[in-house]
């Protein structure tokens, strides 16, 4: 496509969109949950006919040199595809909140004030790599009466349209407006451009993907934009720890999958806890081989222990940047801290806000994480690898949100929504 007819393309997209969020809005509850059966069994019974896409879009980025965690992003293993699917049945048997009315007060005028919970409109939605996300997005815009514009990486765009189709089968099958979810059909890097100055046709924008990505979208966008840049999540064990608990936790939190988002990248130990904890993990680590990149005293520690040496653990000296860095890759920073004081203090400086956990048998040391650590997900004796819209019980999520207006954390159903005052009254005036 030349820019013009990117240009059209787009334009097209917008006005369709624009028409089909009308009739979102006011879509009854059975349609929109009988779409979204409709999808999950759709996605179930269509896995033959998605793996050529599927394969062909893996080919593909191998061939184009990417890397092993964004080509493991690109891949719908049954696994996938059935959590999704999940997702779709989660969402459809969840209560419909379109037209809600909440906090509903009698004023000293007579009136009656309250808030109605209302779609937002038409969301543009722009993701790298995970095609799984044009499951997520499309499921959340239906259960929230919204429109949708997907524009998914190059690299995924035949899984894309694979699922794009199935989920244009489900809108119909169910009689909503087709048109209520539209995948971008160009990978030209100029429709993102275009999407994100189109004030006119979308409310908002919700980037997903590289923190290049989000940059751009935060710079150019002429609408608002609900995003995370990074995911340099910790995990903190304090001296009060179960051993058995905090190893399975941090374990899992870094190496049951390294390239989401919410994997731990940062560990903090506790001094009194460190020298029995740290050969533990770092036993662990080692024969997984993830690299740890220590501090003064955890790698004192972890040097000091002979096993590790026979298990070939990659032990490396911590720079300053490691305290910021989002690996989404086998290497995790390690750094022992005095206690609770120092914990907070540095997820507060170096984390992203994304999701940090406490692994704790005291309660008010649970307590004060909770209420001092300034994330958007803060978690008590589980494993980081949970802050996930799925796992929340929200059906699925279209992003996870740093910010800390309107939507935080995973975004959901509600996170696509907002509030409108509405008045009841009874012939009263101001006087």
């Amino acid at each position: 496509m030349n820019a013009f007819n990117v240009h059209e393309h787009l334009q097209s997209l917008g006005l369709q969109a624009k028409a089909a969020s009308a009739l979102m809005a006011k879509a009854p509850a059975a349609a929109k949950n009988k779409a979204l059966r409709t999808l999950a069994l759709l996605l179930r019974d269509n896995q033959a006919e998605l793996a050529p896409a599927n394969a062909a879009d893996i080919e593909r980025a191998t061939a184009a040199g990417l890397s092993a965690p964004m080509v493991d992003r690109l891949k719908l293993t049954p696994q996938v595809i059935e959590t999704v699917a999940q997702g779709c049945d989660q969402l459809a048997a969840m209560p419909d909140s379109i037209g809600e009315i909440i906090g509903m007060k009698q004023q000293p005028s007579g009136i009656r004030v309250g808030q109605m919970r209302v779609p937002i409109g038409v969301f543009g939605m722009i993701y790298e790599s995970r095609p799984n996300v044009t499951i997520e997005a499309a499921s959340l815009a239906i259960k929230s009466g919204n429109a949708a514009i997907l524009r998914g990486g190059s690299e995924a765009i035949e899984s894309n349209r694979a699922l794009a189709r199935l989920v244009t089968e489900a809108l119909r099958a169910a009689e909503l407006p087709v048109d209520a979810v539209q995948l971008v059909q160009t990978t030209d890097r100029e429709a993102v451009g275009q999407l994100i100055a189109m004030p006119e046709f979308v409310d908002v924008i919700i980037p997903r993907g590289g923190k290049g990505l989000i940059e751009r979208i935060s710079r150019e966008a002429k609408v608002p934009v609900i995003k995370h840049l990074d995911g340099n999540c910790h995990v903190f064990v304090d001296a009060t720890a179960e051993l058995e608990m905090a190893l399975k936790i941090v374990d899992n939190a870094k190496t049951q999958k390294y390239s989401p988002c919410n994997a731990a990248e940062g560990l903090l130990v506790a001094a009194p806890i460190a020298a029995s904890f740290l050969p533990a993990i770092g036993a662990i680590f080692a024969a997984k081989g993830v690299e740890m990149r220590c501090d003064a005293a955890a790698a004192a520690i972890l040097r000091a222990d002979g096993r590790l040496a026979e298990l070939g653990a990659r032990i490396v000296d911590a720079a300053e940047s490691d305290w910021y860095e989002e690996y989404l890759a086998a290497v995790i920073s390690i750094k022992v801290v005095e206690g609770i004081d120092a914990a907070i203090g540095h997820i507060n400086r170096y984390s992203s806000h994304h999701t940090d956990a406490i692994v704790t048998r005291d309660h008010v040391h649970a307590q004060r994480f909770l209420r001092e650590v300034d994330s958007a997900s803060v978690i008590v004796n589980a494993s980081t690898r949970f802050a996930d819209g799925f796992e929340f019980g929200l059906g699925a999520e279209i992003g996870i949100s740093t910010d800390k207006f309107h939507a935080r954390g995973p975004v959901g159903i509600e996170g696509l929504t907002s509030l409108k005052y509405v008045v009841l009254g009874q012939g009263e005036v101001r006087s």
